[in-house]
Protein backbone atom coordinates (compact mmCIF):
# COMPACT_ATOMS: atom_id res chain seq x y z
CA UNK A 1 0.00 0.00 0.00
CA UNK A 2 1.43 3.30 -1.08
CA UNK A 3 0.87 6.32 1.22
CA UNK A 4 1.10 9.68 -0.46
CA UNK A 5 1.45 13.12 1.06
CA UNK A 6 -2.12 13.86 -0.05
CA UNK A 7 -3.47 11.06 2.15
CA UNK A 8 -0.98 11.53 5.00
CA UNK A 9 -1.69 15.28 5.48
CA UNK A 10 -5.46 14.94 6.21
CA UNK A 11 -4.78 11.95 8.47
CA UNK A 12 -2.12 13.88 10.43
CA UNK A 13 -4.38 16.92 10.67
CA UNK A 14 -7.26 14.78 11.98
CA UNK A 15 -5.01 13.22 14.64
CA UNK A 16 -3.71 16.64 15.75
CA UNK A 17 -7.23 18.09 15.99
CA UNK A 18 -8.45 15.05 17.94
CA UNK A 19 -5.62 15.53 20.43
CA UNK A 20 -6.47 19.23 20.93
CA UNK A 21 -10.08 18.78 21.96
CA UNK A 22 -11.00 20.42 25.26
CA UNK A 23 -13.29 19.03 27.88
CA UNK A 24 -15.79 21.14 29.84
CA UNK A 25 -17.45 19.86 32.99
CA UNK A 26 -19.45 21.30 35.88
CA UNK A 27 -17.76 21.31 39.27
CA UNK A 28 -18.95 22.01 42.80
CA UNK A 29 -18.75 25.79 43.34
CA UNK A 30 -17.73 25.25 46.98
CA UNK A 31 -14.90 22.86 46.09
CA UNK A 32 -11.43 24.19 46.86
CA UNK A 33 -9.84 25.46 43.66
CA UNK A 34 -6.07 25.29 43.37
CA UNK A 35 -5.41 26.36 39.79
CA UNK A 36 -2.93 29.03 40.92
CA UNK A 37 -2.10 31.11 44.00
CA UNK A 38 -4.00 34.25 43.03
CA UNK A 39 -7.18 35.20 44.93
CA UNK A 40 -9.92 32.83 43.77
CA UNK A 41 -13.43 31.56 44.46
CA UNK A 42 -12.39 29.44 47.45
CA UNK A 43 -10.77 32.49 49.01
CA UNK A 44 -13.86 34.64 48.40
CA UNK A 45 -16.08 32.05 50.06
CA UNK A 46 -13.68 31.66 53.00
CA UNK A 47 -13.49 35.39 53.77
CA UNK A 48 -17.24 35.95 53.30
CA UNK A 49 -18.16 33.02 55.56
CA UNK A 50 -15.69 34.07 58.25
CA UNK A 51 -16.84 37.72 58.25
CA UNK A 52 -20.57 36.94 58.32
CA UNK A 53 -20.27 34.23 60.98
CA UNK A 54 -18.09 36.48 63.13
CA UNK A 55 -20.40 39.47 62.81
CA UNK A 56 -23.58 37.52 63.57
CA UNK A 57 -22.12 35.87 66.69
CA UNK A 58 -20.37 38.89 68.23
CA UNK A 59 -22.14 39.95 71.47
CA UNK A 60 -22.34 43.65 70.51
CA UNK A 61 -23.99 42.83 67.17
CA UNK A 62 -26.27 40.25 68.76
CA UNK A 63 -27.43 42.99 71.14
CA UNK A 64 -28.08 45.37 68.20
CA UNK A 65 -30.20 42.78 66.41
CA UNK A 66 -32.01 41.33 69.46
CA UNK A 67 -35.14 43.50 69.07
CA UNK A 68 -34.54 45.30 65.78
CA UNK A 69 -33.31 44.80 62.21
CA UNK A 70 -30.74 47.61 61.83
CA UNK A 71 -30.34 49.30 58.45
CA UNK A 72 -26.86 48.88 56.98
CA UNK A 73 -25.03 50.52 54.11
CA UNK A 74 -22.32 48.17 52.79
CA UNK A 75 -19.39 49.97 51.22
CA UNK A 76 -17.46 48.16 48.50
CA UNK A 77 -14.41 46.29 49.83
CA UNK A 78 -11.23 48.19 48.96
CA UNK A 79 -8.64 46.20 47.01
CA UNK A 80 -5.17 46.99 48.39
CA UNK A 81 -3.50 44.03 46.69
CA UNK A 82 -1.36 44.12 43.55
CA UNK A 83 -3.90 41.82 41.79
CA UNK A 84 -7.04 42.72 39.91
CA UNK A 85 -9.71 41.34 42.27
CA UNK A 86 -13.44 41.81 41.78
CA UNK A 87 -14.14 43.12 45.28
CA UNK A 88 -17.75 43.81 44.32
CA UNK A 89 -18.27 40.03 44.36
CA UNK A 90 -16.90 39.84 47.91
CA UNK A 91 -19.16 42.71 48.97
CA UNK A 92 -22.19 41.12 47.26
CA UNK A 93 -21.59 37.74 48.90
CA UNK A 94 -21.25 39.25 52.37
CA UNK A 95 -24.34 41.45 51.87
CA UNK A 96 -26.41 38.53 50.61
CA UNK A 97 -25.44 36.29 53.52
CA UNK A 98 -26.21 39.02 56.05
CA UNK A 99 -29.56 39.81 54.42
CA UNK A 100 -30.50 36.12 54.35
CA UNK A 101 -29.80 35.93 58.10
CA UNK A 102 -32.93 38.04 58.60
CA UNK A 103 -31.14 40.25 61.13
CA UNK A 104 -30.39 43.29 58.95
CA UNK A 105 -31.96 45.51 56.30
CA UNK A 106 -29.89 47.18 53.61
CA UNK A 107 -29.61 50.36 51.61
CA UNK A 108 -27.96 49.88 48.21
CA UNK A 109 -25.83 52.98 47.64
CA UNK A 110 -24.72 51.72 44.21
CA UNK A 111 -28.22 52.46 42.89
CA UNK A 112 -28.75 55.96 44.32
CA UNK A 113 -28.50 57.65 40.90
CA UNK A 114 -30.99 55.22 39.35
CA UNK A 115 -33.41 55.81 42.25
CA UNK A 116 -33.01 59.57 41.91
CA UNK A 117 -33.83 59.38 38.18
CA UNK A 118 -36.91 57.26 38.86
CA UNK A 119 -38.18 59.65 41.56
CA UNK A 120 -37.49 62.58 39.25
CA UNK A 121 -39.52 60.87 36.53
CA UNK A 122 -42.41 60.14 38.90
CA UNK A 123 -42.52 63.67 40.33
CA UNK A 124 -41.58 65.85 37.35
CA UNK A 125 -42.58 64.13 34.10
CA UNK A 126 -46.32 64.69 34.39
CA UNK A 127 -46.82 61.09 33.26
CA UNK A 128 -47.37 59.61 36.74
CA UNK A 129 -50.49 60.23 38.83
CA UNK A 130 -49.23 62.61 41.60
CA UNK A 131 -51.22 60.71 44.24
CA UNK A 132 -49.32 57.52 43.31
CA UNK A 133 -45.83 59.02 42.94
CA UNK A 134 -43.21 58.30 45.61
CA UNK A 135 -42.23 61.61 47.19
CA UNK A 136 -38.65 62.78 47.60
CA UNK A 137 -37.25 62.60 51.12
CA UNK A 138 -39.24 59.54 52.16
CA UNK A 139 -36.38 57.03 52.16
CA UNK A 140 -34.92 55.65 55.38
CA UNK A 141 -31.28 56.36 56.18
CA UNK A 142 -28.70 53.77 57.18
CA UNK A 143 -27.80 53.43 60.84
CA UNK A 144 -24.56 51.50 60.28
CA UNK A 145 -21.86 51.23 57.64
CA UNK A 146 -20.00 47.99 56.92
CA UNK A 147 -16.66 48.44 55.16
CA UNK A 148 -13.40 46.60 54.66
CA UNK A 149 -10.04 46.16 52.96
CA UNK A 150 -8.31 43.27 51.24
CA UNK A 151 -4.52 43.47 51.28
CA UNK A 152 -1.70 41.12 50.35
CA UNK A 153 2.02 40.54 50.76
CA UNK A 154 3.82 38.63 47.99
CA UNK A 155 7.25 37.04 48.53
CA UNK A 156 9.43 35.18 46.05
CA UNK A 157 12.51 33.10 46.71
CA UNK A 158 13.90 31.30 43.70
CA UNK A 159 11.21 28.95 42.43
CA UNK A 160 8.91 29.49 45.46
CA UNK A 161 6.20 32.14 45.61
CA UNK A 162 4.26 32.91 48.79
CA UNK A 163 1.13 35.10 48.99
CA UNK A 164 -0.44 36.27 52.24
CA UNK A 165 -3.93 37.82 52.10
CA UNK A 166 -5.68 39.69 54.89
CA UNK A 167 -9.33 40.73 54.81
CA UNK A 168 -10.35 43.26 57.47
CA UNK A 169 -13.91 44.48 58.06
CA UNK A 170 -15.59 46.93 60.45
CA UNK A 171 -19.15 47.90 61.36
CA UNK A 172 -19.50 51.60 62.25
CA UNK A 173 -22.42 53.31 63.98
CA UNK A 174 -23.04 56.30 61.69
CA UNK A 175 -24.52 58.44 64.45
CA UNK A 176 -21.71 58.06 66.97
CA UNK A 177 -18.80 56.95 64.78
CA UNK A 178 -18.17 54.04 67.16
CA UNK A 179 -16.94 50.73 65.73
CA UNK A 180 -19.40 48.06 66.89
CA UNK A 181 -17.58 45.10 65.33
CA UNK A 182 -14.30 44.33 63.57
CA UNK A 183 -12.58 41.15 62.46
CA UNK A 184 -10.05 39.86 59.97
CA UNK A 185 -9.43 36.69 58.00
CA UNK A 186 -5.96 35.63 56.90
CA UNK A 187 -5.10 33.30 54.01
CA UNK A 188 -1.70 32.10 52.88
CA UNK A 189 -0.86 30.31 49.66
CA UNK A 190 2.45 28.96 48.42
CA UNK A 191 3.54 27.70 45.04
CA UNK A 192 6.80 25.89 44.28
CA UNK A 193 8.02 24.97 40.83
CA UNK A 194 9.49 21.50 40.40
CA UNK A 195 12.64 20.74 38.47
CA UNK A 196 10.58 20.12 35.33
CA UNK A 197 8.78 23.48 35.66
CA UNK A 198 5.37 22.18 36.73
Amino acid sequence: MKITIKTLLPLTLALVLAGCQSKVEYRDATEVETVDISFGSSDLQAVATKMVDSMLTTPSVMQLTANDRPIIFVDRVTNKTSEHIDTESITDTISTRLLRSGQFRFIDMTRVDAVRKQLDYQNSSGLVDPSKAIQFGRQVGAQYMLYGNLSSIVKRDGSTQDVYYKMTMRLMDLETGLIEWADEKELRKQKSKSFLGR
